[in-house]
């Protein structure tokens, strides 16, 4: 009983937390005796457990992509005209410790009062060419098998003009807000020009009714947002990589024989996915590991950020890595070349990679 027990919380993944979630949102009210229930993880069980595109992301690729979002130098969202959203539904998860540990080695930090959680997820409903859509994020729960969402969602239209703002997708004209890289202040920012946030119509609807005044309104946006705006990124490059020439390592993980024995023991059914891993050696060496390990270091040895760069129809993009004396291991060029489909829908995988001699 115990190994089985074990066997299934390993596989509940955090599609299956929300597929599964069986509680309303009910919160207080100060008009409403009962509560009002609020838009959350229980109103998207059906259609998560009914999505046909479900992707679990392996430690290696969600370094990868956070890298690839954060590194001074990347320019993933400058490659506007190659993303596509793979569906018309599309569910992304992955482990929220291994895209927390890049972004704190890109200087992100997280507040101490804010528990991580485990797992972090994204919906993605596009329309049938994938460039435009909207995205909603969730994470797991202190305890499983909890599952939160986001109050707040995303609107984009990846062929918005310079100087518009994207159309709202189901046109809804509530308020949305507007978020940008402060790096890149006069140049062409595709998250401001691409995307705009807005809090979900319950949610909206409950922060109207609280009466708060304006700096408290400031602050819980700010909060919000970040339930949603650090996962962008990191979602658009994994769409990035996908919309590569060649596949990216995938196995598809299917419960058809642990799910018979679960219904007939009247229990949910586990959700078949597909896991992506990095196109490369698992453990490419990131920022937030390139300098473990003991020894003394040659005072010249130091950390080169990984950047990218695009020429016409392939992505460049060169291995954040060590350089410096050769006593701590020579390191060798590290560039990895993605080539893309021109005219056609595109698709994934690098071209090269050469990794350290030591």
């Amino acid at each position: 009983m115990a190994r089985g027990g074990l066997l299934v919380l390993a596989l509940m993944i955090l599609a299956d937390c929300i597929a599964q979630c069986r509680t309303p949102l009910i919160v207080p009210d100060g008009g409403v005796q009962m509560g009002v229930r609020l838009n959350g993880a229980y109103d998207f069980a059906k259609e998560i457990a009914a999505c046909p595109i479900r992707y679990v992301l392996a430690d290696d690729l969600t370094r990868l992509c956070t890298a690839l979002a954060y590194s001074r130098g990347a320019k993933t969202l400058d490659c506007t005209d190659l993303l596509h959203v793979p569906g018309s539904s599309v569910w992304v998860e992955w482990l929220t410790q291994a895209s927390c540990a890049e972004l704190e080695a890109y200087g992100f930090r997280h507040q101490g009062s804010t528990p991580v959680s485990r797992r972090r997820g994204a919906l993605v409903r596009a329309s049938v060419d994938g460039r435009r859509g909207v995205i909603r994020t969730f994470w797991s729960g202190p305890q499983e098998p909890d599952a939160l969402a986001s109050s707040v969602e995303a609107y984009f239209d990846l062929d918005t003009p310079v100087d518009e703002a994207p159309n709202h997708t189901d046109g809804d004209t509530r308020p949305a807000f507007t978020l940008f890289d402060s790096s890149r202040e006069g140049g062409d920012d595709m998250l401001r020009r691409c995307f705009r946030f807005r809090y979900e119509k319950s949610w909206a609807d409950y922060y109207d009714r609280a009466r708060l005044t304006p700096r408290e309104r400031h602050a819980i946006l700010r909060h919000v947002l970040g339930t949603i705006a650090l996962d962008v990124p990191i979602l658009l490059t994994f769409f990035l990589l996908l919309a590569t020439r060649s596949e990216l390592p995938r196995r598809p993980e299917r419960y058809d024989r642990l799910n018979r024995a679960r219904s007939a023991a009247g229990k949910a059914v586990l959700l078949d996915h597909v896991e992506v891993r990095a196109p490369w050696v698992p453990g490419f060496p990131t920022a937030a590991i390139a300098g473990a390990g003991g020894g003394r270091r040659h005072p010249r040895l130091h950390h080169v950020r990984g950047h990218l760069v695009r020429r016409g129809s392939q992505l460049f993009w060169r291995l954040p890595h060590l350089r410096g004396s050769a006593r701590s291991g020579l390191i060798r060029s590290r560039t990895v070349t993605w080539t893309f489909e021109q005219g056609q829908t595109l698709r994934s995988e690098p071209r090269s990679y050469e990794g350290p001699r030591h």
